[in-house]
């Protein structure tokens, strides 16, 4: 609801900064400029994000994500407890960390929501537990060894090489994990006490 509010505000001001400057013409060339890129960006990575979901789904009927959520099993039960006794949430969290490992954030989002489903507590609506908390920044800030989605985007608007931006990719992404997961489970421990 907020952020509605601070794109209208942004619209707005435009709006009237352009009336103001007498720069109406250039505004309305620039919306429908910007609209046009929109599209056109959106149908350019529409291809790589229903490939990579279907890929997920293939892996899901194959039972490779069993394969994969057992060769995970050792990590995410430090992470997640929970995943320990529960097998489809084991499968849904490795269906995640997977997808979002390769960046293809689109595809994980709804073995997430499968996997945040499972980690809520029944007995408190609307009140995360600390293991969803933890989901939650592992996906905010993912692991990505192959940032698909972004070489798409990168692609897309004419970059001669999208996947140089590996390194950095790597670097920043580990270093937002350890970051995260450290204040997650500082934060859980701190509140506990409290």
């Amino acid at each position: 609801m907020v952020m509605s509010w601070i794109w209208t505000g942004i619209l707005a001001i435009s709006v009237v900064c352009a009336m103001f400057l007498g720069r109406g013409q250039q505004l309305s060339a620039a919306v429908l400029s910007g609209a046009q890129s929109g599209i056109t960006l959106t149908l350019s990575i529409a291809g790589s994000i229903c490939l990579w979901t279907g890929v997920g789904k293939l892996m899901e009927h194959a039972g490779i994500t069993k394969k994969l959520a057992r060769l995970m099993r050792p990590l995410l039960v430090r992470v997640f407890p929970s995943a320990k006794t529960d097998d489809i949430l084991s499968q849904r969290l490795s269906a995640n960390l997977s997808a979002n490992i390769l960046g293809l954030g689109n595809a994980a989002t709804p073995m997430g929501i499968q996997a945040a489903q499972r980690l809520a507590d029944p007995n408190k609506p609307g009140l995360a537990t600390d293991e969803l908390c933890r989901l939650i920044v592992l996906n905010t800030a993912s692991i990505q060894l192959i940032p698909g989605n972004v070489a798409a985007v990168r692609a897309s608007l004419g970059a001669g090489a999208p996947f140089d931006i590996l390194p950095a990719v790597w670097v920043t992404s580990v270093c937002s994990v350890a970051v995260g997961l450290t204040a997650a489970l500082l934060m859980g421990k701190v509140w506990r006490n409290a």
